[in-house]
């Protein structure tokens, strides 16, 4: 008997689905897209109200094959790609592919992998969204028609292999406007004031910082803070108020696409692709001990915040038995931004009851991080608020006022589970404040000033700018990983201590994009591009009037920038580095090449010397206190090592790390690989000092297997590989020996 086909995109979430739905119904993946836009041409006929010429993509012939021959052989077949714009269309291509009826094909959607939510879906199943479809057909064919037309004008005038997009584009821009906005930003000069007080009876010492006088005040040079030390010189400090207040704090809402992204780059260190992918498998089911292969979490790509009343009520249930009824009042229902397309639930875990320690041996490292990121985040958003006593003591001197403030926990609430990263430097750390009475007096015994001045914006790490994106409307959920990886690929961007600057290559390419496609560069035309798409995903807008809308003033910018820029060829200015040619003597500058960026001499052709960039690493040398670079052996194993090289001659595998020793002031490393490792000194006359087999993360194998030092350049081929550690090269050995002894026997059987 015939039984129902089940098409998903991948074999993972085709062996979750399939458990559930039973032996009346086969489940295969379609491993994605499996018709596209050809790669050769343009493939939009803009004459002819820009109609897409779809191809079936090459190298997905056989699995075309097999899923034709598996519909033929089905009663009815059921398209159960994932629950959004793309997946709508990959659904839409794949009956046209298979050339299924209407009658008999069926439209089904997950937003989480669990046995009753697809057993009901598959129950109710719907026709496809063409509204869905259309608007990622116009979305498609926008970033193809920028990129084929825009492209070409690069190679032209700027570099061959260059590309231009929609969303790309603006994404590098906001990296340029930011780094402009360093360069321009002129510090500004504050002073603090900071005494310290003691009880004249008793124990009681704290520090206070100048507040102002009758109102709050900003010292602005050194002259006005000698006044304020020469007023208060000699008089006494009384204590001139007692503020003691109770502070509530709430819990953050749950994870939508992009803060998902932000605090996995906050906390766990995954780049925003890194995260959508293990957030994809959690997605598409693990197999769990005892419990089978389950889908872990909702869908991944989401920008609400809305929550089922089913996940209310059992979030509520687990936080009462396990924390107690204290630590939870009532469901808490977070609404969503107004631009958000509220498609899906925020991201959860499908059941709160399997908690991330009861399955971490079912996960990997990377798994089990973001699940229990995802599942902490869920729960602390429904649990009661923290508490916090708050005491803010001003004290008067000559008409002067310093303020201390202290804040504790009273009661911890969601804090017992979660607390929301932070982009920006933490704040000051306050010690708890005496018992004091207004009017009681008190002795000064130091005072301090401090100059400071005020900082540029920060550059965007790559959370902060999936965060600007989302604030500013540029690009969706599905976009914001892929955008900030193809910036980052494309070298238009370099990423450095996990912040992002733009290359010369990036801001050559912007600046001419601010010069001749204003529309297509300009944040605010970007968004409002993307509510047009939300709007044909409503059905309130024509899909090929958008893009006839659009075109209309892309062509007539192309070609009026074809026109200005005949003849012109726009230089890349060189990077100058501090590194010196040590052939000819010149400052050795960056150059990007198939395989990345590297050094050269601005010589060439006279002389043509090159090496690897070596990337600056955070902390000093603890043999000379010059800066730390790192750099890679012959073998490809990273090593870091002194910027003086050999007049230095330090290098060592461990990571220097931005941390000093508080005992002896040098700088603290950490073993290399993934994790957060516990920093160390290595400096072997401090006390703190950390022998290697007491490491965090150390070896014995490997050290014995010779990783001890890294092997240098300038050694040849045969001693290089005599230090190189035991990996691909001894296995690729040892199956060669294997290979001759086996050859050996034959010829001696023979």
């Amino acid at each position: 008997m015939a039984k129902n086909l089940v098409i998903v995109e991948s074999p993972a979430k085709a062996k979750t689905i399939g458990k559930y739905l039973g032996s009346d119904y086969t489940v295969k993946a379609c491993m994605g897209h499996l018709r596209d836009l050809p790669k050769s041409k343009l493939g939009v006929d803009i004459e002819h109200d820009f109609e897409p010429q779809y191809v079936p993509m090459k190298g997905k012939e056989s699995i075309i094959s097999e899923l034709k021959a598996a519909a033929k052989n089905s009663r009815e077949v059921f398209l159960a790609t994932d629950p959004d714009r793309e997946g709508e269309a990959i659904s839409w291509h794949l009956k046209y592919l298979l050339d299924l009826p209407d009658e008999t094909t069926h439209r089904v959607t997950f937003n989480e992998i669990t046995k009753n939510v697809v057993s009901n879906s598959i129950q109710a199943p719907r026709s496809i969204d063409m509204d869905l479809v259309d608007a990622q057909q116009a979305r498609r064919i926008l970033d193809r028609i920028v990129g084929y037309q825009l492209s070409p004008l690069l190679w032209k005038k700027v570099r061959r292999g260059l590309s231009a997009g929609r969303v790309q584009s603006v994404a590098t821009r906001l990296v340029v406007d930011r780094e402009e906005e360093i360069r321009a930003f002129q510090p500004e000069e504050y002073w603090t004031i900071d005494v310290e007080l003691q009880r004249l009876a008793g124990p009681g010492k704290f520090t206070a910082r100048y507040f102002g006088d009758t109102r709050k005040r900003d010292l602005h040079n050194e002259k006005q803070v000698d006044q304020v030390l020469s007023d208060i010189s000699g008089a006494s400090f009384r204590v001139s108020a007692v503020k003691r207040t109770e502070k509530k704090r709430s819990p953050a809402p749950p994870f939508i696409t992009s803060t998902l992204q932000q605090e996995a780059s906050r906390k766990l260190g995954m780049t925003p692709r890194r995260t959508m992918a293990v957030a994809q498998q959690l997605y598409e089911g693990i197999d769990v001990a005892g419990e089978g292969t389950v889908g872990l979490i909702t869908y991944m790509r989401t920008d609400s915040l809305r929550l089922s009343e089913e996940a209310l009520a059992a979030a509520g249930s687990f936080i009462s038995n396990r924390y107690g009824r204290d630590y939870y009042s009532s469901p808490r229902r977070y609404k969503t931004k107004n631009a958000a397309q509220d498609a899906h639930e925020a991201i959860r875990p499908s059941n709160v009851n399997l908690d991330p320690d009861s399955i971490r041996g079912s996960l990997t490292a990377e798994q089990y991080k973001l699940y229990r990121l995802v599942w902490s985040r869920f729960v602390a958003s429904q649990m009661a608020n923290a508490v916090y006593d708050s005491l803010s003591i001003d004290v008067t001197a000559a008409g002067h006022v310093f303020r201390a403030n202290h804040q504790a926990v009273r009661f911890p609430g969601f804090l017992a589970v979660y607390e929301e990263g932070r982009d920006d430097e933490e704040e000051e750390k306050s010690t708890p404040l005496p018992d004091l009475k207004e009017d009681e007096t008190l002795q000064c015994t130091g005072r301090e000033k401090l100059q400071h001045f005020t900082q540029p914006p920060a550059r965007f790490t790559e959370a902060t700018l999936v965060k600007a994106m989302e604030e500013k409307g540029v690009g969706r959920p599905s976009t914001y990983a892929a955008t900030v990886s193809t910036i980052l690929d494309r070298e238009y961007v370099i990423k450095q201590d996990k912040r992002l600057s733009p290359t010369p290559l990036g801001e050559v390419v912007t600046g001419l994009m601010k010069d001749r496609f204003t529309d297509v560069i300009d944040v605010t035309f970007t968004a409002h591009m993307e509510e047009r798409l939300d709007q044909v995903e409503e059905g309130k807008a024509y899909w090929k009037d958008v893009l006839s809308d659009f075109y209309r003033d892309f062509h007539r910018e192309l070609e009026e920038a074809e026109t200005a820029l005949e003849g012109v060829r726009l230089k890349v200015p060189d990077e100058v580095t501090d590194e010196i040619c040590e052939v000819c003597g010149r400052n050795m500058v960056i150059k990007i090449g198939r395989f990345g960026r590297f050094l050269a001499c601005p010589g060439f052709p006279e002389c043509k010397n090159t090496k690897p960039l070596a990337e600056r690493m955070p902390g000093r040398c603890p043999k000379c206190g010059s800066g730390m670079l790192k750099r890679k052996s012959q073998k490809g194993y990273a090593y870091y090592a002194c910027e003086k090289g050999k007049d230095c001659g330090f290098m060592t595998w461990d990571v220097p790390t931005a941390e000093d020793c508080p005992y002896c002031g040098q700088t603290m490393f950490k073993k290399s690989g993934k994790g957060q490792k516990r920093t160390f000194c290595i400096n072997e006359q401090c006390e703190n000092f950390t022998p290697e087999e007491k490491r965090p993360g150390y070896h014995k194998k490997k050290q014995e297997d010779g990783a001890a030092e890294p092997a240098d350049k300038t050694e040849d081929k045969k001693s290089a590989s005599k230090k190189a550690p035991a990996g691909k090269t001894a296995r690729k050995n040892t199956k060669t020996t294997k290979k001759t002894a086996a050859k050996k026997k034959a010829e001696e059987r023979s």
